[in-house]
């Protein structure tokens, strides 16, 4: 059995006029599965496809306090790609953000609502990954987290460093899942976190139980919801969603 990383959920304000921002900035579709949710992917997929991680954005009235411990980082193919990009974000209500980066060669921005992303330099690893070239999760161990992810998920190590971990998909396809280490405190919950899901068939239970062997922890909610919310070994909380 193995699950694979099919989005990512992001806590908003206004889950709408976000939503419309990231799909101007990705070009990708947009649809609600019910009020407050507001569901973004590229056009032509067939959900789950390995070639996107795609975007659910769910209306929250918790105000971000702190550096949030996911984010994206866009891809360029150039210079003057990079620059437009970023022009470009700044027209739509990106603002420039300082995170303590220093000098880098990638644009620190924050989306309307504070959220921080990446407008990554041109590099080649990132060629065929769509708009979004990688998920970043910022912790305290990448080799022990990425370690849990791997054996969590079909995906598999490109780069493994004691600063930074690269997983891909086994299929080759989509963006990269990069675990960086940060001296970050992780403080309440994570207002981006990820989504994974079994495939057709697996039983969701089981799955569940084999991610705790794994190291997860079971998260109690309060309410009842169709998936299980779990948190892997950094805490990072992520929901196991129906088989599909």
């Amino acid at each position: 059995m193995a699950t694979r990383l099919v989005q990512i959920n992001m806590k908003a304000r206004d889950d709408s006029a976000l939503g419309g921002f990231w799909a101007e900035v990705l070009g990708w579709e947009v649809s609600s599965e019910e009020p407050g949710v507001t569901n973004l992917e590229p056009e032509g997929i067939a959900y789950p496809d390995p070639v996107a991680v795609c975007i659910d954005l769910v209306v929250s009235a918790e105000p971000k306090t702190v550096k949030n411990r996911v984010h994206v980082d866009l891809a360029t193919t150039s210079a003057d790609h990079h620059a437009q990009v970023v022009a470009r974000l700044k027209e739509l209500g990106a603002t420039p953000a300082d995170v303590g980066q220093g000098d880098v060669p990638w644009t620190v921005m924050a989306d309307p609502e504070g959220n921080e992303f990446c407008v990554l330099d041109p590099r080649p690893l990132h060629r065929d990954t769509g708009p979004i070239a990688a998920v970043v999760v910022d912790c305290a161990d990448p080799r022990a987290l990425a370690g849990f992810w791997t054996n969590a998920m079909d995906w598999t190590p490109h780069e493994v460093t004691d600063h930074e971990v690269v997983l891909r998909s086994a299929k080759g396809v989509g963006p990269y899942l990069r675990f960086v280490r940060t001296p970050d405190v992780k403080t309440g919950w994570n207002r981006v976190h990820l989504d994974v899901r079994p495939y057709p068939g697996d039983d969701m239970e089981a799955e569940a139980a084999r991610l705790r062997a794994l190291g997860a922890t079971a998260i109690d909610v309060d309410k009842d919801v169709p998936w299980t919310v779990l948190a892997d070994p950094e805490g990072n909380e992520f929901c196991l969603l129906t088989p599909r």
